[in-house]
C-alpha cells in the first residue's frame, strides 16, 4: 500500500500496490501493523456500505461526538464520489479547513479520515456503492453534522442542487468553538 497524505493532518490517501498477472491482480487495502506504522488508528470494528441510486446524491457532512469519535477507511467500490472531510478538531492548525478526493471503482483509492473530522460526499454516477470501515461502533446519541454548504467552509462541491435529506439540509450554521 502506498500512503499519502493530505494538507489536512492525518487524513492519508491509501493506494493499493496491485500485485498483477494475466488474471487481474491482487491488492492489500488493510493491514493493521502499516497502518500503525504511518500513525493511523488500526483498530476498524465496523464496517458499512452506503448504495446511492442517483447522481448527485449528497451524504453528510457527518460526525460523531467525544467519546464516540470515530476514524473512517472509505472506498467507492461502484461508481464514482467526490469525497470530502472538514477538519472540526478546534486545536488542530488546519481546524475548518476541508480537502476532497475523488474515489472511483476504477483507481480503487481508499481514504483515511481520523477522528474529529465530519465527512461526507457526493456522487458522480449514478448506482455508486462507498464501502466504509470504522474504529467505533455508530452511536446515534453522539451523531452530529454540519451544513454541506456553511460559508464557513465554502466546500466546491462538483454538481449543483444535490439530493439531500432533510436532516442534512437543515443542520445549523457552524460557529467555531461550539460544534
Amino acid at each position: 500500500m502506498k500512503f499519502s497524505f493530505a494538507p489536512i493532518e492525518g487524513v492519508c490517501i491509501i493506494d493499493p500496490d496491485r500485485l498483477e498477472d494475466d488474471r487481474g491482480f491482487f491488492a492489500r487495502v488493510f493491514c493493521r501493523e502499516e497502518f500503525k506504522n504511518h500513525g493511523l488508528n488500526p483498530n476498524l470494528v465496523q464496517c458499512s456500505i452506503s448504495f446511492n441510486k442517483k447522481k448527485g446524491t449528497l451524504r453528510g457532512m457527518h460526525y460523531q461526538i467525544k467519546p464516540y469519535e470515530e476514524a473512517k477507511l472509505v472506498r467507492c467500490t461502484q461508481g464514482c464520489i467526490y469525497d470530502v472531510v472538514i477538519d472540526l478538531r478546534p486545536d488542530s492548525q488546519t481546524y475548518t479547513q476541508w480537502f476532497a478526493v475523488e474515489l472511483n471503482a476504477e483507481n480503487r483509492k481508499m481514504i483515511y479520515i481520523p477522528e474529529g473530522m465530519a465527512h461526507g460526499f457526493q456522487t458522480l454516477e449514478d448506482n455508486t456503492e462507498v464501502f466504509y470501515q470504522m474504529s467505533k461502533e455508530y452511536h446515534a446519541e453522539s451523531a452530529r453534522g454540519v451544513l454541506w454548504n456553511d460559508e464557513v467552509f465554502d466546500i466546491q462541491w462538483r454538481i449543483e442542487n444535490p439530493i439531500l435529506l432533510e436532516k442534512d439540509k437543515n443542520y445549523s450554521a457552524f460557529i467555531k468553538g461550539e460544534n
